[in-house]
């Protein structure tokens, strides 16, 4: 499963309700940060759970998603189990830290 660029409101609810498990990256091209630290996530989410959908919102495409989701600050990582918020992350985040808090919920979910 390949990380998808989500382009509207409607792809997005699509994705979420199309898997179990879904990671949202919020970014913007103005944050560094941002930028340094997707692809670290992607790939441990990949190499780790492979059942997550790995979803990127680029904010400066699609400002309009962000709101609906409380997004304030860039990176922003919301991790939805079954449609429902699970896990927040924002600003400065360990990858490690990250993959540990998803860890135990994906386990039960797949298993």
């Amino acid at each position: 499963m390949d990380e998808t660029l989500i382009r509207s409101q409607e792809e997005l609810d699509q994705a979420l309700q199309e898997n179990i498990a879904a990671l949202l990256y919020f970014s913007s091209p103005q944050c560094n940060v941002c930028q340094v630290l997707r692809p670290k996530i992607m790939q441990e989410l990949q190499t780790r759970f492979p059942q997550i959908a790995r979803l990127h919102v680029d904010l400066s495409q699609t400002p309009e998603i962000g709101p609906k989701y409380q997004v304030l600050a860039a990176p922003t990582v919301i991790l939805f189990l079954e449609g429902k918020e699970f896990v927040r992350k924002y600003r400065t985040i360990s990858v490690e830290g990250l993959m540990q808090e998803i860890q135990r919920p994906y386990e039960i979910l797949v298993n």
